[in-house]
């Protein structure tokens, strides 16, 4: 599919693939983590390799397999045989790779972003390798979004079914994603702080990829190695807020809430330290210098921590191009945030992700006509998107002509959340595999002067 808009189409999918290629999660270790004489530096904390007998890795999350494979380099071959590195994190199933050190757990299926048994089961392994450390280790957590349904780990008398029940409904709701851990935290052992709690080795660092907006420790992966601050009351504000009583969630699930007490007096025995390595916005502002360089006079929106409905958001991008196609020069907007989508009825729902269904709502805004010389996308920076294989989709006026030529009703599509299919139809939807990163989204418009 070609027209006056495929240049610009080409320029905003390289602007993109920019901002994912800053936020290389292998990169990022590699500039965190640094071995001088006898020192390692890990962020911002040194430590005496002397005084070290161990050095172990856990960890979970969609940049884990890169995250690991980043360390590794950065210690080098010597650092990982004298110090006895050893380690296990928990990855989608399509990012395993052996590695020298480090073992990789396939935790869930791709494209399906809920606890698994073999998550459990990963979480586990994790929670014992870690109080078997003693107090002469160095614990380095790698952590990146994702890790909620990757490391799951239920209190004791929680299901996995019924956790799996509670995620599943506060999703559809349009819960976001400090309502949805502020509950998962509730119901683990291993998140809020569990993992810390259960560590015995001397000092614990966590480098973090951070998903979520704002960059709160506490909520990215559900801070498995931050001490929570919010309560068993805030967990049952969340599914009241969501009627989650009425959907059937199981009784289990208040019961427990109800009963238990808050952990922040059950502080960890070892040193902990946390720092993000790379975040969303690290991904838009690669992303706007790369469409600089490319002769683009550039605005790069401030990520909004709160983001409204992908609907909402796609008539936003629209309303922007609008504006932008007003300008006498080559024009590009470049945002990142994580908005939420409502789920049609289950009966009638298609398949898409929010950012499928973001660009959607911009062709539908776009429909009427007007502008040539404009293409927009927005894609997952970790290739996912909700549970397709693709990381977004991508819209112009040659798709616009497609959809109509092919009779799609853009509408209709958007109101069942079927934009994958929409997409597919017309070639336009963004497939890049795993991207070893997740930093939520980004967001490109270009526009071009008419003629």
């Amino acid at each position: 599919m070609s027209g006056p808009s495929q240049p610009l189409r080409d320029d905003a999918l390289q602007i993109w693939q920019a901002g994912v290629d800053a936020v290389d999660s292998a990169r990022l270790v590699r500039q965190a983590v640094h071995v001088e004489g006898q020192s390692l530096r890990v962020g911002q904390e040194v430590y005496d390799l002397q005084g070290l007998r161990r050095i172990l890795v856990v960890g979970a999350g969609k940049a884990g397999a890169g995250m690991a494979q980043g360390l590794e380099e950065a210690l080098g071959p010597r650092l990982l045989a004298e110090k006895q590195v050893t380690g296990w994190l928990n990855v989608p199933a399509d990012c395993v790779r052996p590695l020298a050190a480090v073992h990789l757990h396939a935790a869930r299926l791709p494209g399906q972003n809920e606890p698994t048994a073999e998550g459990v089961a990963g979480a586990e392994a994790i929670l014992r390798m870690v109080a078997q450390a003693t107090s002469d280790d160095l614990c380095i957590a790698l952590i990146s979004g994702g890790g909620s349904a990757l490391l799951p780990a239920p209190a004791q008398g929680i299901s996995l079914a019924d956790k799996l029940a509670v995620t599943r409904h506060l999703s559809a709701s349009g819960a976001n994603i400090r309502e949805l851990n502020t509950v998962r935290k509730q119901l683990s052992r291993i998140k809020g702080g569990g993992l810390s709690r259960a560590c015995r080795a001397g000092h614990l660092a966590t480098l973090v990829i951070s998903d979520v907006l704002g960059d709160p420790l506490d909520i990215i992966a559900s801070g498995p190695t931050v001490e929570d601050p919010s309560t068993p009351a805030d967990a049952l504000k969340v599914l009241e807020q969501f009627d989650a009583r009425a959907a059937g969630i199981s009784n289990d699930i208040f019961e427990f809430l109800q009963q238990s007490q808050s952990s922040a007096s059950r502080r960890p025995s070892c040193r902990v330290t946390n720092q993000i390595i790379g975040n969303n916005q690290t991904a838009v502002d690669a992303a706007a210098s790369a469409a600089a360089r490319l002769g683009y006079d550039v605005t790069a929106l401030p990520t909004e921590i709160h983001e409204g409905t992908a609907d909402e958001m796609g008539r936003k991008l629209a309303n922007a191009v609008r504006q932008l196609s007003q300008s006498t020069s080559r024009s590009c907007l470049v945002s990142g945030g994580e908005p939420v989508v409502k789920l049609a009825p289950l009966a009638e729902r298609g398949l898409g992700g929010r950012n499928q269904q973001l660009v959607l709502a911009a062709a539908a805004d776009l429909a009427q006509g007007g502008l040539e010389h404009f293409a927009l996308l927005s894609g997952g920076t970790d290739g996912e998107d909700g549970p397709t294989d693709a990381a977004g989709a991508v819209l112009d006026s040659a798709v616009l002509d497609a959809a109509r030529k092919q009779s799609l009703a853009i509408h209709d599509y958007l109101r069942r959340n079927d934009a994958y299919h929409f997409f597919a139809a017309l070639g336009a939807l963004i497939k890049t595999g795993p991207t070893h990163t997740n930093v939520c989204d980004l967001r490109v418009a270009v526009v071009a002067p008419r003629d």
